[in-house]
């Protein structure tokens, strides 16, 4: 998984008179868990641009005075108004530690349901998976290219050897449901295209 560079300087205090002081500069309150001790410390909001305004998922490094920490984004506080960066909570990495991290999912390929005017369900846009840091994956790819009207991509299709979902085997993560504009292709399948029709029928 990609990584995002975050420099930082140690918080000598933490208390709320210390902290206000912090944001109005401009920096941003943080803390990092999963060691021996939390390590606090502060680092510019726009150090966070790359990490929280996008839709991918990354991990951080972070210098703090020297001190490289490897860890994810486990929690964000935003102001309810203007929306600036309150605080951020990290966790570190351990290279012989799984971590669990919510991945995007990507799809590929061109689903024939879709070209036959079926309409396709983004069920799960992000799944959850358990791996060692080096194992976590930057997206989660679905190939759609052989989903047909009626048919739904379950998340044991992604297993890898690499990392583990943390979901039920039923967990649906894509599928093609019937629209009243599609055209059901008769093929092999005449179960599969009764299905269709029953569903059709339905709506």
């Amino acid at each position: 998984m990609k990584s995002i560079s975050i420099k930082g300087s140690k918080r000598e205090s933490v208390g709320k008179v210390a902290t206000k002081a912090l944001r109005n500069a401009g920096m941003v309150p943080c803390v990092i868990y999963g060691g021996k001790t939390p390590i606090h410390f502060s680092a510019e909001e726009k150090a966070f641009k790359n990490l929280v305004y996008t839709p991918n998922v990354y991990t951080a490094s972070i210098d703090v005075d020297g001190q490289k920490i490897a860890a994810i984004l486990q929690d964000i506080q935003f102001h309810p108004v203007s929306e600036k960066i309150l605080h951020v909570d990290f966790y570190q990495l351990f290279d012989d530690k799984e971590i669990t991290m919510n991945i995007p999912v990507q799809l590929e390929g061109t689903s024939p349901g879709v070209l036959n005017g079926g309409s396709l369900r983004f069920t799960n846009r992000k799944l959850r998976v358990k791996a060692l840091p080096a194992n976590l994956p930057d997206f989660v790819s679905a190939n759609i290219s052989k989903l047909k009207i009626g048919n739904k991509l379950f998340v044991t299709s992604l297993a890898t050897k690499d990392y583990t979902f943390m979901h039920p085997d039923n967990t649906v993560v894509v599928q093609v449901r019937t629209s009243r504009n599609a055209t059901i292709m008769v093929e092999d399948d005449d179960e599969e295209t009764e299905e269709a029709t029953e569903e059709t029928a339905a709506e």
